[in-house]
């Protein structure tokens, strides 16, 4: 299988090298519409296949999609960060047009691929993907809900001491402040996360979790990569080896949840054919409560895209 990641930037150069590493596919097309950029990264990360003792052929290519043709799994990276001065509009505006152009080209050499949107607003951009693609909506998904919950995680081991490999955990809802980690679902090694820290610090890395992708832009003045890639990555993997993973996913929904013709994330179960089944779990009235605000922010996102298509 032939995978591409469109978008040679931090996250998808990141995302490439991780699933060259894992040996996803014997070949991996990393694009870019910047002259050099994709090849000058693929070649790096192929220098790295003696020293880390892998195989998988890391091609760039420059805005020339037909070396995609054929592909069976396509993450997006594509798009511009936010810059001052540029309204919430004026972004969703530039990076739907963006994610619609590669969308178009994607399905037009790769019709039966299964497309990975990372690229941001996540949810909204996901949606005009989706429209786009005009496929199932198994095969259209938004990387959020693993790196989301991996930074909670993250969060845990360092308050508890202890490996985040023992931790499980999940969460729901937009790509943003208004997700909704669920403690009650959280456990260490089997325990719940409740019986080992206090309501204040659990509550503290909850909020620390919303905020998540906020602080490291804080901190580097730009958005993270390794984490963002690696997740992205994580959802290819469950999809090349029908692995059938569990895991909170940017995902269409049709009733689950008592929504309707929103993306949002939710636990899925990934495997060969996409999203191959939507989770619902039984919520609490606060926990349903958040989970309806943050599909709420999400949707007054997507009405914008809905409004700009029409003009």
């Amino acid at each position: 299988m032939k995978i591409t990641v469109v978008g040679a930037g931090n996250v998808g150069a990141t995302c490439a090298n991780v699933i060259a590493q894992k040996e996803l596919s014997n070949e991996v097309i990393l694009l870019d519409i910047k002259e050099g950029i994709a090849e000058g990264k693929s070649l790096d990360i192929w220098q790295t296949s003696g020293i880390n003792n892998y195989d998988t052929r890391v091609t760039g290519v420059t805005n020339d999609y037909t070396k995609t043709a054929g592909s069976g799994v396509v993450v997006i990276t594509s798009g511009l960060p936010r810059k001052p001065g540029m309204s919430r509009d004026d972004l969703i505006s530039t990076n739907a047009a963006i994610v619609k152009s590669v969308t178009e080209n994607v399905i037009k050499h790769s019709p039966d691929a299964i497309i990975i949107v990372v690229s941001n607003p996540l949810d909204v951009m996901t949606y005009c993907a989706y429209l786009t693609a005009n496929i199932p909506s198994s095969k259209v998904m938004g990387m959020a809900g693993i790196l989301d919950t991996a930074r909670y995680r993250a969060f845990l081991a360092e308050a508890l001491d202890c490996s985040p490999k023992d931790i499980s955990a999940m969460l729901l809802g937009g790509h943003g402040d208004t997700m909704v980690p669920l403690p009650r679902y959280t456990t260490v090694s089997g325990i719940p996360v409740t019986e080992l820290i206090d309501s204040v610090k659990l509550d503290a890395i909850v909020d620390r979790t919303k905020k998540g992708g906020g602080e490291l832009v804080a901190l580097m003045g730009t958005s993270a990569w390794y984490a963002p890639g690696a997740a992205a990555a994580q959802m290819v993997e469950s999809i090349v080896r029908d692995q059938k993973r569990i895991f909170p996913v940017c995902a269409w929904l049709q009733g689950e949840y008592g929504m309707n013709d929103i993306y949002l994330g939710v636990p899925v179960v990934l495997g060969k054919n996409g999203i191959e089944k939507i989770i619902e779990l039984k919520l609490n009235e606060d926990e349903t409560t958040l989970l309806k605000d943050s599909a709420k922010a999400v949707k007054e996102v997507m009405n914008v895209l809905d409004e700009l298509n029409k003009k």
